[in-house]
């Protein structure tokens, strides 16, 4: 049985190798959940052009989000108009197969070397 400290080790080791996921994946990964949001909300997640990540996902990933007006406040109070994203149930299965297909792009990068 390993100790409390060899563990620890282990641990930290297992984090270095681990890649921290793309914006464009991690923001996918938010929808999986079953997520809404919109550009304000996003920006709490780091994503501060929302709207063009969406449009990477349908254009180049072929995935269709809900799209849904809605008036907020926007940085100083004032009513704005903004579009709430989300992604239908229907839209999951593909989803999943692009979130397979980006973080296996990012695994099959990790042993090129000079391509970033």
């Amino acid at each position: 049985m390993a100790t409390h400290s060899e563990e620890q080790s282990r641990l930290r080791k297992a984090n270095i190798n681990a890649r921290p996921l793309s914006k464009i994946a991690r923001i996918l990964s938010v929808f999986l959940t079953g997520a809404s949001f919109n550009r304000f909300e996003a920006e709490r997640i780091g994503d501060h052009c929302l709207h063009s990540t969406i449009s990477d996902l349908t254009n180049r990933h072929g995935l269709n989000f809900k799209r849904q007006n809605e008036r907020v406040p926007n940085h100083w109070g004032k009513p704005c108009t903004v579009v709430r994203y989300s992604l239908p149930e229907s839209e999951r299965q593909k989803a999943l197969a692009v979130m397979k297909w980006l973080t296996r792009k990012s695994d099959i990068n990790d042993g090129e070397e000079g391509n970033e």
